[in-house]
């Protein structure tokens, strides 16, 4: 027998902790052999927003469909995988739930143990699956609909958080503003885009620094500021130009996440930097941090889009370093909806 094949570990993974019903195969914590994504984007968009339980409803309908559709993808079978990984926190528990129960009864059906992932060492471990010389320690921008940390891998199961958000995350504040300017869901995305067209210079909103906390985060007050100057556009009876509002706005944001991670990473001396979750697929972000990067000499790292927003990938990868030290999860695992970083 082949003394390589011996050696693999391959990985089923699953992901359901928001409106993604997920499952992937994935070799070594780095090579993706299956990736397979079902989104409800279009369910929620009538919503203006992730309805938590039609979520748990539609990860019912898809999940088995997902997983055999992975393991098909990847031309393997269940007693072939050397482990069943899923996310088992944060997230909407009803949705976490679903792919929870599914992971345990194969994993109890195959005989193979199971790993429960955080969700967002889930988002920085995506980073592992393009980047083969990436190895800890970096420090990682999480900025996702529900999350916005500041962290430092030091190693792959050992986070210090050196930022987070006090309010809104920044997909949170994304989804709102574009709500309030008629952009409809998911919002960052469409701000992206409408930005494109627009003078990021147009209104000037205000930066939240946080006084004894130089690397937190607070978007709420930025937030205001749009809604207060779309109400007062208004009430004077002037249009509001889209294209400029979105543009000025996620330059508010995207100025803010990039001098907080670089100066993070100078003042804790780390040469690489990375990003992670929906909206480092934030064309302003990548453009914006490359070049402050590249200006402090920083080595700068990002998912493909794909592995931006949640899919289970990123959690097999996670989850191949997790088994490599010896963690395994018991079939009493359950969802945690609030599980912090470097929680067990």
């Amino acid at each position: 027998m082949d003394e390589k094949k011996t050696t693999d570990v391959t990985v089923l993974a699953i992901e359901s902790s928001c409106d993604e019903t997920a499952a992937a195969v994935v070799r070594n914590g780095r090579e993706v052999l299956s990736n397979v994504i079902s989104s409800q984007i279009a369910l929620h968009t009538q919503y203006g927003g992730v309805v938590p339980e039609l979520a748990s409803r539609k990860h019912i309908e898809k999940i088995n469909q997902v997983i055999g559709a992975a393991l098909s993808e990847a031309g393997m079978t269940l007693p072939e995988m050397t482990a069943v990984a899923v996310t088992y926190g944060p997230g909407l528990v009803g949705a976490l739930l679903v792919g929870v129960a599914a992971a345990k009864a194969l994993a109890y059906g195959a005989g193979l143990p199971l790993v429960g992932v955080h969700h967002i060492e889930g988002h920085v471990s995506a980073n592992f699956l393009e980047h083969p010389d990436l190895e800890p320690p970096f420090l990682c921008l999480i900025v996702s609909g529900g999350h916005t940390h500041l962290v430092i891998m030091k190693d792959h199961d050992e986070f210090e958080i050196v930022g987070r958000t006090r309010d809104d995350a920044a997909g949170e504040a994304f989804d709102k503003v574009a709500r309030a300017i008629g952009l409809g869901y998911p919002g960052g995305p469409k701000i992206d885009l409408a930005a494109r067209e627009g003078n990021p210079h147009a209104m000037e909103f205000p930066r939240a620094k946080i006084e004894g906390c130089p690397y937190d985060f607070s978007f709420s007050g930025l937030k205001s500021a749009v809604l207060n100057y779309l109400n007062h556009e208004k009430m004077a009876g002037r249009e509001v130009n889209r294209a400029d509002l979105a543009a000025s706005f996620q330059n508010a944001v995207v100025e803010v996440l990039v001098d907080h991670t670089v100066r993070a990473a100078e003042e804790y001396g780390i040469r690489k930097v990375a990003i992670a979750g929906g909206v480092a697929s934030n064309s302003a972000l990548r453009v914006s941090m490359a070049a402050a990067c590249g200006r402090a000499g920083l080595k700068l790292y990002y998912p493909s889009p794909i592995f931006c927003t949640d899919n289970a990938a990123m959690i097999g990868a996670a989850a191949y370093y997790e088994y490599k030290k010896g963690v395994r999860s018991g079939l009493d695992l359950n969802a945690v909806p609030n599980l912090r970083l470097g929680e067990r």
